[in-house]
């Protein structure tokens, strides 16, 4: 007489990451084979050489210490913008907005620290956390009207980089807010810690707390798989409009950090000063391997691209080659990263 085999009670039902069709690079594999496989080592070569280029041509300017802690502070703005772009990207949506967000969410923080005087701690975290709701409020605004209005991304986050932009301007009239506390910009935008900048840590920890959360959680394995199969991870039961709401709240959540972080090192609100970042955020995120058509992506990889169009920007500095033609090479940097995406899309789908 056999024994009857003992029942299993369902746990949660199937995983809606197999059900989406996930691929396995993204549901289980280890972070540090994803990392190697995937094209940032590549990336990282041409930012060498980008380097090392520059270096040969001005070696007594462009490899110095202060040089290149001074890129290290324009890039780590830029990083904490790119890893809420990074999450936006991989769901096959856009962010535009990123230029007016980070200037209102500075302007609102800068206000309300002038308005409460002194120069406490307590002031400069309600500071923080005025720059972080702002910045989600209009990451909220954006994914409601993607999801809920079903207006495409590029119109929305368009609309809300100028409606953004021209709040900023409103409430300053146009007159840049240069009353920041001292202590926050000889702290959070200057100091210095162990000879690293506040800075640069403060982005390098954004970037492993959400890269992290990005290659191991299951709201980052849902955010591949929105970019990879909408419709079957909406088929899995779980809400993709509720999820995408959260990754556009996320990046606005970005934008507000970094205009925090942009009022403390510049000691002004700088209205005019950010008009360059959606383009060098995007192509930096595409360069680093993230796909525009979604499912594919590293944060390691996002850091590292932003790093070259900061390295480019620089380096025509210390040449002495006019600006206008950095705007120029952010624009072919742009279209090449767009192009090599398709390239590996390309290579990737061949039998």
């Amino acid at each position: 007489m056999t024994r009857p085999t003992p029942s299993v009670a369902p746990t949660e039902g199937p995983d809606p990451d197999v059900a989406a069709g996930l691929p396995l690079t993204h549901r289980a594999q280890p972070l540090h084979k994803r990392v190697l496989r995937a094209p940032s080592s590549r990336i990282f070569g041409v930012l060498v050489l980008l380097m090392v280029t520059f270096g040969v041509l001005r070696p007594d300017s462009f490899p110095t210490t202060a040089n290149l802690t001074n890129i290290a502070s324009d890039a780590a703005i830029l990083v904490v913008l790119a890893t809420g772009s990074t999450f936006v990207i991989i769901t096959a949506g856009i962010d535009l907005s990123i230029n007016g967000v980070i200037i209102f969410s500075g302007v609102i923080a800068a206000l309300l620290m002038r308005k409460l005087g002194g120069e406490s701690f307590g002031v400069n975290v309600l500071g923080l956390l005025a720059a972080l709701l702002s910045g989600g409020v209009w990451g909220v605004l954006n994914g409601f009207l993607i999801t809920k209005a079903r207006l495409p991304a590029l119109i929305v986050t368009l609309g809300t980089l100028g409606a953004s932009l021209g709040l900023a301007l409103v409430f300053t009239e146009g007159v840049d807010v240069s009353e920041v506390p001292p202590n926050l910009v000889s702290t959070v935008g200057s100091g210095r810690i162990m000879g690293i900048p506040w800075l640069v840590v403060i982005a390098v920890a954004v970037a492993l707390v959400f890269g992290a959360m990005l290659a191991y959680t299951r709201f980052g394995r849902h955010t591949y798989a929105i970019g990879s199969n909408h419709e079957a991870l909406r088929r899995a039961g779980v809400s993709t409009s509720w999820h995408l709401i959260r990754v556009y709240t996320f990046a606005g959540l970005m934008s507000g950090l970094a205009g925090y972080l942009a009022l403390a090192r510049f000691a002004t609100t700088t209205l005019s000063g950010h008009t360059t970042d959606n383009l060098q955020v995007i192509a930096g995120v595409v360069i680093g391997g993230t796909s525009l058509f979604g499912g594919v992506g590293t944060m390691i990889g996002s850091v590292i691209g932003i790093l070259i169009p900061t390295v480019l920007q620089n380096g025509f500095v210390v040449l002495g080659i006019l600006p206008f033609w950095q705007q120029v090479a952010i624009g072919v940097v742009l279209v090449g990263a767009v192009y090599l995406d398709q390239f590996r899309r390309r290579a990737r789908d061949r039998p």
